[in-house]
C-alpha cells in the first residue's frame, strides 16, 4: 500500500468492525478507536463489549468510550491523536461540528445506503422494505446534518428477490471495506471530487420500532412479504393466533383472490399457511411459537396443526406488545 493514513476509528457493531479489520489489514495507523459504552445485554443484562472494542484490543489498538463526544476532555483526547482522518461506520454518537474539524481531512462517514436515499439509522432495512431494486454504500465527507455530507464513492448492489436485511447487511460488509481503502489511497483528490447530495431527494430510514414489526393482515400481501424480509433476523415480524404471538421469519406474497377477511387463514398445509391480506394473500412458510425454535410450517404443522388450521384468525394490531 502506498499511502497509509493516520486514522482515527468510530464505529460500534459487526458491520462497522468489518471496515476497522480492513484498515488494520491495509497498513494505516489506527491511532485509536471511538465506540460505545460497554452495556448490560442478554437475559443476564451482563455488560457486553462492542465488535469494535473486541477487534481493537486484539490489535492492541487504544480504546475511547465516551458517553459523549461534546466535553472539553474528549476534544482535547482527540485533537491530541493529531490525525489525518476520522472514519466513522455505525457509531452510534452525533459528531458535533468540533470533533469534525479536528482531522486534517475532516471525517469520513460509510452509510448503507446510496444516499441521499435512506439517510438515518435502519438504511438496510428500509431499502428493503420499500421494495428498492438496488442499495449499496456511500462514503461521504461528513458535516453537522444527519448523513448530509457530500459524496465521496459509492458502490452498488442489487436486492434480490428473497433477500433479507441478514443477508443484506453481509453482503454490504464485502463492499464497503474495499471501498473505503480506494478512498484512501486518493483521499485529497477525492475529497476535491465530492459531489454534493441533492435534498430533494432524500428519503428517512427511521429506526426499527417494535410496535412496526406487529403484520396488518388489512395491508397488501406485498408490501407485508417486505416487511418480513425487511425486518429478518433483527426484528422480526409477528401476530397474535390468540394469546400466542407467533414470530414470522419467512413468507411470500401470493395474488391469491379470496373472500377472506383480514388475517384470516385460507389454506394451512405443508407448503405454507395461507392468510388473506387486504390485498393478496400471505404464504408463511418458516414462523417460530414462543418457546420454540423457528421452523418450517410442514414441521409446525406436525404440532400445532389446531391451531394453524383452515378457518383461524390471526388478531389485528393493537394487541399489547
Amino acid at each position: 500500500m502506498s499511502a497509509s493514513r493516520r486514522v482515527v476509528f468510530a464505529g460500534t457493531p459487526e458491520f462497522a468492525a468489518a471496515h476497522l479489520d480492513a484498515l488494520v489489514a491495509a497498513g494505516h495507523d489506527v491511532c485509536a478507536v471511538l465506540t460505545q459504552p460497554d452495556r448490560p445485554a442478554g437475559r443476564g443484562k451482563q455488560l457486553q463489549t462492542s465488535a469494535v472494542k473486541r477487534l481493537a484490543q486484539a490489535n492492541e489498538i487504544p480504546v475511547l468510550q465516551p458517553a459523549s463526544l461534546r466535553t472539553p476532555e474528549c476534544h482535547a483526547v482527540l485533537e491530541a491523536l493529531n490525525a489525518e482522518i476520522m472514519v466513522v461506520v455505525a457509531y452510534g454518537l452525533i459528531l458535533p461540528q468540533s470533533i469534525l474539524n479536528i482531522p486534517k481531512h475532516g471525517c469520513l462517514n460509510v452509510h448503507a445506503s446510496l444516499l441521499p436515499r435512506w439517510r438515518g439509522a435502519a438504511p438496510i432495512q428500509r431499502a428493503i422494505e420499500a421494495g428498492d431494486a438496488h442499495t449499496g454504500v456511500t462514503i461521504m465527507q461528513m458535516d453537522a446534518g444527519l448523513d448530509t455530507g457530500a459524496m465521496v464513492a459509492k458502490g452498488t448492489l442489487d436486492i434480490t428477490a428473497s433477500e433479507t436485511s441478514g443477508t443484506l447487511h453481509d453482503r454490504l460488509i464485502d463492499l464497503g471495506p474495499g471501498l473505503l481503502l480506494e478512498v484512501l489511497e486518493d483521499l485529497p483528490h477525492r475529497l476535491t471530487q465530492a459531489t454534493p447530495q441533492e435534498d430533494g431527494d432524500a428519503t428517512y430510514a427511521a429506526k426499527i420500532t417494535k410496535q412496526e414489526a406487529q403484520l396488518d393482515w388489512a395491508l397488501d400481501a406485498k408490501a407485508l412479504s417486505q416487511k418480513v424480509r425487511a425486518f429478518n433476523p433483527t426484528s422480526v415480524c409477528f401476530s397474535y393466533l390468540g394469546n400466542e404471538r407467533l414470530k414470522i421469519w419467512q413468507a411470500s406474497a401470493l395474488p391469491t383472490p379470496h373472500n377472506g377477511t383480514p388475517g384470516h387463514i385460507i389454506e394451512s398445509g405443508p407448503e405454507g399457511i395461507v392468510v388473506a391480506c387486504g390485498i393478496g394473500a400471505l404464504n408463511i412458510t418458516v414462523a417460530q411459537f414462543p418457546g420454540a425454535k423457528a421452523l418450517p410450517v410442514v414441521d409446525l404443522l406436525n404440532g400445532r396443526s389446531h391451531q394453524l388450521a383452515k378457518n383461524q384468525q390471526f388478531t389485528p394490531p393493537g394487541n399489547p406488545i
